[in-house]
């Protein structure tokens, strides 16, 4: 299995190491920020309305707790933010479904290889403790039970 780069990606690459490594974002813009400061006003919003529609009912309580949320998000999904997390979870789902899962044969065979050599460790743990003591305070202490 060869690992090749294309000199494009490579000189990517370059040039993003020269960066710094802490990459710290910020939400620059005035936009975004409004846009976020809404979604964290609608959130609170539907947690006091879910409490103060506690007389009108429980479905006019989670419809309200429902629909600000609903909105928080889609308003959180329109900032900069909000698409740098729907492009980020993109990306970790390719790098998912790239990942070369074990058959079932092979998972239960490397459970039974787990679960044997744990059971042969607390085999070999009991035996060493008991054998110290015995040694401890059956032959040196003296102190047979």
């Amino acid at each position: 299995m060869g690992f090749s780069v294309s000199s494009e990606s490579f000189s990517n690459l370059t040039k993003k190491s020269k960066m710094s490594s802490a990459n710290i974002e910020t939400v620059n813009t005035t936009a975004d920020k409004a846009k976020l400061a809404a979604s964290v006003l609608l959130v609170l919003g539907a947690v006091a309305a879910f409490y103060l529609l506690g007389q009108q009912g429980v479905i006019a309580q989670w419809a309200a707790l429902i629909a600000c949320l609903v909105f928080a998000v889609i308003i959180f999904l329109y900032s900069t933010p909000g698409q740098q997390f729907v492009a980020f979870g993109r990306d970790a789902w390719r790098e998912v479904q790239k990942v070369v899962w074990p058959t079932r044969k092979e998972a239960t065979q490397m459970t039974a290889y787990v679960f044997g050599f744990v059971v042969i460790m607390a085999i070999f743990l009991w035996f060493t403790d008991k054998t110290l003591e015995w040694v401890f305070y059956d032959l040196i202490l003296g102190w047979k039970k």
